[in-house]
């Protein structure tokens, strides 16, 4: 064993969160390690939000082709070479990869470590044959597919969000157990890119957003032909010749689900096995690292951000955000803590589905009274112009005009939710986007006229009239 490395940080995780404070760490002066055992860049980069949306652009593409009729654009049938779509994912991650290289983080100071870490005291951990001893560490390894405990499972190949990018050939049934944003958005873009598809989901599709607007999305994948079933137990899985079989329980009758592959997507665990947390005295759950709205963990030592922290939202952008705390608090030792009143989410399915604040049922708990506003991407030009007029803006705001919340389903929902987010986040009135000059024709302007329609009844009222008719009899 060598010497002990003492440093003022030390980062265990390359993933989004673990990359942008040992970035900001080493270029505010701190000198620090950061320890990764598998890829840098971590899930964000090489299994979870560059890949798959890269393979969401692909069946967009073939989408347009199949649809361009409408445009009066004629087009063949479009033929997927899902090799060619397997380069261009990766081509994607390639592309990317540098900056979260551990060339890139070397040349920028930081001390890179490719191994498995473990704590062995409270401020004392090893990594391939190294002591580091640091004033303060950032715990932010991230997640894992949770696979769940399913008879048979483990009999059977299956994929998982770490493994179906690696596909070179495309299914021709792709079973999804799991009906979340992971689930929908990979089930739909195997669909546009020519499988048939199954998603099995135990409950509802997407039961973390709003009901009215996910019955959109809904109609949605049907429409593309997904064998949508809700309220689908699962209790088997079996190989049933090349392929797999699914039993499920549905509505007091079982059913039996054929396909070529089976892709399961049930949510994510924590990843703190081989840390040795307890030797550093540091409380956590299956869920993850217990941490206070600071993100410090029973160990005041220790930080941890991402999805190694309990309790918290599984975004990229909230690891981020929270790097940014944990800077603040263990640099520059300033009392910063977590708001996540503005934390946006997006659902990258066509059409997507955004939303930040509160939902409809948790504001009207919290605060009463309250109003909804909603304007219909049909009433959008720029929406007709484009033939994408399904969905709709819907806000949520006080009897006062304060926003308290908002989700949009439709094109470029994930565009248009950062303006209700800035607003929230700046605790802005509803006034403040009613009279903002959005360009025409734009998607913006949906919500713009949402905002809008907070005034329209008084605006119109007998009573303005009389003040109009009233002024117009002055000359």
């Amino acid at each position: 064993m060598s010497e002990i490395l003492s440093v003022d940080i030390c980062v265990i995780g390359a993933g989004s969160g673990g990359l942008t404070v040992a970035a900001g760490a080493s270029q505010l002066g701190a000198s620090t390690v950061l320890i990764e055992r598998a890829e840098m860049g971590g899930d964000c980069l090489n299994f979870g939000c560059v890949p798959s949306k890269a393979l969401l652009a692909a069946a967009h593409a073939a989408d347009t082709a199949r649809n361009a009729r409408r445009f009066g654009v004629v087009t063949s049938a479009p033929e997927t070479d899902f090799a060619a779509v397997h380069r261009h994912v990766h081509g994607v991650i390639d592309a990317i990869a540098p900056n979260d290289s551990e060339e890139r983080f070397t040349g920028l100071g930081v001390n890179v470590i490719r191994a498995s870490a473990r704590f062995t005291g409270p401020d004392m951990v090893e990594a391939g044959g190294q002591r580091i001893r640091a004033r303060r560490f950032v715990i932010a390894t991230g997640s894992s597919p949770f696979v769940p405990p399913i008879p048979g499972l483990d009999q059977v190949p299956y994929l998982t969000n770490e493994t179906v990018f690696d596909l070179t050939e495309r299914p021709a049934h792709l079973v999804v157990i799991g009906g979340g944003p992971i689930g929908c958005e990979l089930a739909q873009a195997h669909r546009r890119l020519g499988s048939a598809v199954t998603i099995l989901e135990a409950a509802s599709i997407l039961p973390k957003d709003d009901p009215e607007l996910v019955d959109i999305l809904r109609m949605r994948l049907k429409a593309d032909g997904i064998d949508l079933r809700e309220g689908a137990k699962v209790t088997r899985v079996e190989r049933r010749g090349p392929g797999v079989a699914v039993t499920v329980e549905r509505d007091g009758a079982q059913e039996t689900v054929e396909g070529s592959h089976l892709l399961v997507a049930v949510g994510r665990r924590a990843n703190l096995r081989d840390l040795n947390l307890e030797a550093a005295g540091i409380a956590h759950t299956p869920q993850g690292v217990v941490v206070d709205a600071g993100l410090r963990t029973a160990n005041r030592r220790v930080y941890a951000i991402g999805d190694a922290a309990a309790g918290g939202y599984q975004f990229t952008h909230n690891a981020g955000y929270q790097a940014g705390i944990v800077i603040r608090n263990a640099l520059f030792r300033l009392p910063a803590k977590v708001d996540t009143r503005a934390m946006p989410w997006v659902t990258y399915t066509a059409l997507e589905l955004a939303h930040v604040g509160l939902s409809e049922k948790d504001a009207k708990e919290k605060h009463g009274a309250i109003r909804i506003l909603r304007w219909s991407f049909a009433e959008n030009d720029r929406a007709q112009a484009e033939r994408a007029t399904e969905g709709f803006v819907k806000a949520i705001v006080t009897k006062r005009g304060h926003i308290l919340g908002a989700t949009i389903v439709g094109a470029r929902a994930g565009e248009m939710i950062q303006l209700w987010t800035l607003a929230i986040g700046q605790k802005l009135k509803i006034g403040a986007i009613a009279n903002m000059i959005a360009p025409y024709p734009t998607f913006g302007e949906a919500s713009k006229r949402a905002a809008g329609s907070f005034y329209t009844a008084a605006l119109f009222s007998e009573r303005t009239k009389r003040i109009v008719r009233f002024l117009a009899c002055l000359g």
